[in-house]
């Protein structure tokens, strides 16, 4: 038997889901192991140390370097405040009297009497990582974070921008029909709205501006993507983009209706707090766009729990086309050939036939598949 080898988007109905919470550096760590988290409960917590200022401080106060440190009120180490005066000059009348007063709240890092100049570093900066998702904390990574564990439905899309954030899942369109701003309103402030075969750049503009933290949608075009980033997005890694909302997007480039198991279930969910996140790489370590609903009241053995897809592919596995010119198409393999075929740019590769839904039959390689998981 031919078999092919490919990570797959999920769609999981129930399934244990664990999250890695750990900080780049390390620090101090929050919880403890067997502690049941909210999404927003903070695990780690380290410090950063802040910028270093220049200030002029002999110029300032119109004095020579070499004076500099009689007229300063603070040393070497000491803590300053904003607005606090920290160096004092005074003349022959008390008209003559200059000071500074520091513009930022940190520590005198070093006063130099060749140069004039006073260094101020500002307060460090807090850097903390939440759970993101709500769950129970099975395990601890010494002084980085700790793993999290949540029964829970989960969802990958194929493409996504904008990180973390969470809301209730809301649906607002049948899963074949364009999404329209009509359908965009107050109600829908704080929250993940799902749903639609196409969301333009008129909606993604008016959800932005209600307060919409995310929004699912079977599809979206290039350019409307493009005009709501304010620029073209790159091939490396996306989920850092400085927009107010993540958008995930389930099928692919164009109008293209959300799968129907994919939309049923995120249907069902509606009114339950879900945690997405828009993080995209589609190179080396491939990372997928993803919907984290807990369920913590489930019991993960009433489930089938995860498939075992070790085995590979198989004659009537639903896969979805990752690349042109059939870039999200969903359908059946329905033959596996096992010899080599010659592409057009010469090369040769295993392939397989896929039937999609609209009746065809393409047959693509292999390695631009992924296997849908349900």
């Amino acid at each position: 038997m031919t078999y092919a080898y490919t990570p797959g988007l999920k769609i999981k109905k129930l399934t244990k889901v664990y999250k890695r919470r750990v900080l780049a550096m390390p620090g101090e760590v929050l919880v403890q192991k067997d502690e049941f988290l909210s999404h927003n409960d903070v695990v780690a917590r380290t410090y950063i140390a802040g910028d270093i200022n220049m200030v002029p401080v002999a110029y300032i106060v119109g004095v020579r370097p070499h004076e500099l440190p009689k007229v300063m009120l603070k040393k070497e180490g000491e803590s300053v405040k904003e607005g606090e005066i920290i160096a004092v000059s005074t003349g022959l009348l008390r008209y003559f009297r200059k000071e500074y007063r520091s513009k930022m709240s940190g520590k005198i890092e070093f006063i130099s009497s060749v140069t004039g100049m006073v260094a101020i570093r500002s307060e460090p900066v807090p850097i903390q990582i939440d759970a993101y998702i709500s769950g129970r904390v099975i395990e601890i990574v010494p002084m980085l974070g700790a793993i999290v564990e949540t029964p829970a439905s989960f969802v990958q899309g194929i493409l996504g921008i904008g990180g973390e954030t969470h809301g209730e899942l809301m649906t607002i369109a049948p899963p074949d029909e364009a999404l329209m701003t009509s359908q965009i309103g107050e109600s829908c402030s704080g929250k993940i709205v799902t749903g639609g075969a196409l969301a333009t750049y008129e909606v993604l503009m008016k959800a932005a501006s209600n307060g919409v933290r995310g929004i699912i949608v079977g599809g979206i075009k290039g350019r409307d993507l493009y005009r709501f980033l304010g620029y073209e997005m790159g091939v490396a890694i996306t989920g850092h983009e400085n927009i107010p909302m993540t958008c995930i997007i389930t099928e692919g480039f164009g109008r293209m209706s959300m799968a129907k198991h994919t939309f049923k279930l995120l249907d069902s969910l509606e009114g339950k707090l879900a945690s997405i996140d828009g993080t995209t790489q589609i190179r080396a370590g491939v990372i997928r766009p993803e919907i984290v609903v807990p369920l913590m009241d489930m019991d993960i053995s009433e489930s089938k729990g995860d498939e075992d897809l070790a085995n590979g592919m198989d004659l009537g596995l639903r896969v979805r086309i990752i690349r042109e010119p059939y870039l999200g198409a969903i359908g059946s393999i329905v033959n596996l050939p096992q010899d080599l075929q010659e592409l057009e740019t010469e090369s040769k590769v295993r392939v397989l036939v896929v039937q999609i839904e609209d009746g065809r039959r393409v047959t693509v390689p292999r390695a631009n598949v992924e296997v849908m998981e349900e």
